[in-house]
């Protein structure tokens, strides 16, 4: 068995039974699933959701974009061995614990294989939540060029490049482009302020003003329980992004929760404590993959230029990445997700078969 046969590249060509066309993002599907079926899993499963509550299969592939592109390596390697059950298994693992710990559910209702999750779906809040612990990345190119006022957030003169900030910074950005709101321009993923929101709760998709303090409290909240389960194995919790969502409960009742993933190497940065202490930094997440790909390329200004995009798009589609480097990028994951799991990640042989015939054997939604 090739390497390439361990890796799924391609996750939106499953036979499972769907009421609409299936969503294919950069790493993940999503296949909606027909009302009967939705309400059959609702009923024979026992989630706690409304009855007629839509639900979906949701699952990640191995795949690895990085500048907005997605990256292949030699001999037909599409993705990076055990990347997407390493994601899988760290969001998990932090779901779980910030249930247990009284935060918030998500919207995970089942975990049938390390590739797949069944959700419920959830209102989407139109917000990137960003938290930051340390000054570094955008952040730090911007402060570094005089910039003092962050998502309306006043930072104090003199700090050093990778210093860890006087306190988190709840540094939000929208989530897909929001028409209509005063002083915020409608591009995806431009910068808002705390007034902004407040200002214009509905538009975001809150409920209510009070679910702004909600989601800035589960916030902090769920970045503290990462930083410190990171910190007992001498890792340092970064920065991260999160996002919520609205689901309604069995009973009827509208609850704020976490969906997509949560503390993982796609949506954070985390260092190695040993390293930063000697003024070294050394990642655990995509950001070193980021690195690599710019120190890989003569032309670094293409991967960062947005104007460049197109000439982005085709080093993306003709550079084969040696196999060396998508295996670092495989050990990174795989070991950051077993340190903090305490488990061993299993890496499936033929992760294509497995998800079918779970899927169809133990939940009949494989025809």
């Amino acid at each position: 068995m090739s390497l390439a046969d361990k890796v799924l590249a391609v996750n939106n060509d499953l036979p499972i039974r769907t009421a609409e066309p299936i969503h294919s993002g950069k790493v993940r599907s999503v296949y909606w699933l027909t009302p009967e079926d939705s309400a059959r899993l609702v009923r024979e499963r026992g989630y706690d959701v409304a009855a007629d509550a839509p639900l979906a299969i949701m699952v990640i592939s191995d795949r690895i974009s990085a500048f907005d592109c997605i990256w292949h390596g030699e001999g037909g390697m599409a993705g990076v061995p055990g990347k997407g059950a390493a994601l899988n298994a760290i969001s998990n693992h932090w779901f779980r614990l910030f249930r247990e710990q009284g935060l918030a559910d998500s919207h995970i209702l089942e975990i049938p294989h390390p590739l797949v999750w069944i959700v419920q779906k959830a209102r989407p809040v139109m917000i990137e939540a960003i938290a930051r612990q340390y000054i570094t990345g955008s952040m730090w190119r911007s402060y570094a060029k005089g910039e003092r006022e962050f998502c309306g957030i006043a930072i104090p003169d003199g700090l050093e490049r990778d210093q860890k900030l006087p306190e988190l910074l709840i540094t939000p950005s929208t989530k897909g482009i929001l028409e209509g709101i005063p002083g915020v321009p409608a591009v995806d993923d431009v910068n808002i302020t705390r007034a902004d929101i407040d200002a214009n709760y509905a538009a975001f998709n809150f409920s209510n003003q009070a679910d702004i303090d909600r989601y800035e409290t589960l916030l902090k909240e769920g970045f503290d329980v990462i930083s410190a389960e990171l910190a007992k194995l001498d890792q340092i919790f970064v920065d991260t992004k999160f996002e919520f969502g609205y689901v309604t409960d069995a009973a009827g009742q509208e609850k704020l929760i976490y969906m997509d993933e949560v503390g993982t190497p796609d949506s954070s940065r985390i260092w190695d404590g040993p390293a930063w202490r000697e003024g070294k930094i050394v990642e655990n997440s995509k950001e070193g993959f980021r690195q690599l790909l710019l120190n890989h390329f003569p032309d670094s200004d293409i991967l960062l230029n947005k104007d460049r995009m197109a000439e982005r798009q085709a080093l993306a589609r003709d550079n084969a990445l040696p196999t060396e480097v998508l295996m670092a990028v495989s050990d990174t994951y795989v070991g950051i997700a077993e340190r903090i799991t305490g488990e061993k990640l299993v890496i499936s042989d033929n992760p294509k078969a497995e998800i079918i015939s779970v899927l169809r054997d133990e939940f009949g939604l494989v025809d």
